[in-house]
């Protein structure tokens, strides 16, 4: 394999690879890139065996097609630390010499052929959304998932689609986020769980918003296909087919208080008076009246604090709830919009922040002595 190609391009198209090679694997294959160089392409393959990437490289000078299994580590430091607009890559069998204006390496490798190999992508197409509002519905729904992996069936995200209408919910069992947008596909409904890694793949390949992202289960697996097969980017993962908590029945459905405030404001706000909190006062108190919110906060042996903020919209009676503040300046990050509204029920029942009709946040309220 021989091959000439701008390099601030390749190296784009490693990083993003490189972020599903597996960190710890008994298999050195795993912890290589597969190149394979083709008719003025290279497709550049990676994969953990429960989620595959495929990236492909255009208008590239090939010299001589093949294909190559070279360590992702290495690669990426090699192609980075380089300042050349172009780089050349040979290889024979398995030694890669790496070429620029000023700089050699040879890096050994491995035969391509103990490469798993990555589903190639196809045109089937359950459902179809574009990049911008799948990007959307990831941010708000992934920072919401378990971090512990054996809730396996909550550390993911569910993908539910009916139709043109498309939901992503995430839940670590003291909070759910639920994200709606809208696609395009036939009258098959569909639901899966994505596992997070998987979808923090898929983010970093949708850089153009405008770009198709066609998505087909295909039984224990998903393919999502940005843009088109021959210059775009396929992704594959694994999906659960275990039974997703039913989160419909987490979200209340009435409420008789409700506050308006500034997204950023209340952000600030919850950030400062949780600089006096500690692990056994892990909590910041929220208390609604007409037009003011006030945050208070306490810890043992730190001190106490408290913050108002003026000109809130707040309908119901006054009320006094108290919730971790990291999940709370959690989701205002996600949120794109200047306004958010906040709806609650009593001291010890979920609130809930939603974002017009297409987020909804429910989080568990804590106790605080």
């Amino acid at each position: 394999m021989k091959l000439i190609c701008d390099r601030l391009s390749l190296s784009d198209a490693l990083a993003m690879a490189s972020g599903v090679v597996a960190a710890r694997t008994p298999t050195p294959a795993l912890t290589c890139l597969k190149l394979v160089a083709k008719a003025g392409v290279l497709q550049i393959s990676a994969t953990d065996s429960e989620i595959g990437i495929v990236i492909t490289v255009p208008n590239v000078d090939v010299k001589e097609p093949g294909e190559a299994l070279i360590p992702a580590d290495k690669l990426n430091q090699i192609i980075r630390s380089c300042d050349d607009s172009t780089v050349a890559i040979s290889v024979d069998r398995t030694l890669a010499t790496i070429t620029t204006e000023s700089s050699t390496f040879k890096v050994f490798g491995h035969e391509p052929r103990e490469f798993p190999g990555v589903r190639r992508p196809s045109d089937r197409c359950d459902f179809e959304v574009d990049a911008g509002t799948l990007r959307r519905l990831i941010q708000r729904t992934t920072f919401a998932t378990a971090r512990d992996d054996s809730r396996y069936a909550i550390s993911g995200v569910l993908v539910d689609r009916k139709k043109t209408q498309l939901r992503l919910v995430a839940t670590d069992g003291r909070r759910l986020a639920l994200a709606r947008g809208t696609c395009k596909g036939g009258d098959t409904d569909s639901t899966f769980i994505v596992p997070t890694k998987a979808l923090n793949a898929l983010m970093r390949l949708m850089s153009d918003p405008d770009a198709a992202v066609r998505i087909h289960r295909d039984g224990n697996q998903v393919v999502f296909q940005v843009g088109d097969v021959v210059s775009g980017a396929t992704l594959v993962s694994s999906v659960d087919e275990r039974n997703f908590p039913p989160f419909e029945d987490v979200i209340p459905k009435e409420h008789d208080r409700r506050a308006t405030c500034d997204a950023a404001e209340l952000s600030g706000a919850i950030r400062r008076a949780s600089l006096l909190t500690n692990e056994e006062s892990k909590g910041v108190r929220l208390s609604f009246s007409q037009q003011v919110l006030t945050l208070t906060s306490r810890a043992p042996e730190m001190g106490e604090s408290e913050i108002r903020i003026d000109g809130i919209a707040f309908q119901g009676e006054p009320i006094e709830i108290a919730f971790n503040p990291t999940f709370i300046v959690d989701v205002l990050k996600v949120i794109d919009s200047e306004q958010v509204m906040i709806e609650m029920k009593a001291p010890n029942k979920p609130g809930v922040i939603k974002v017009g009709s297409d987020f909804t946040y429910v989080v568990m309220p804590v106790s605080l002595q």
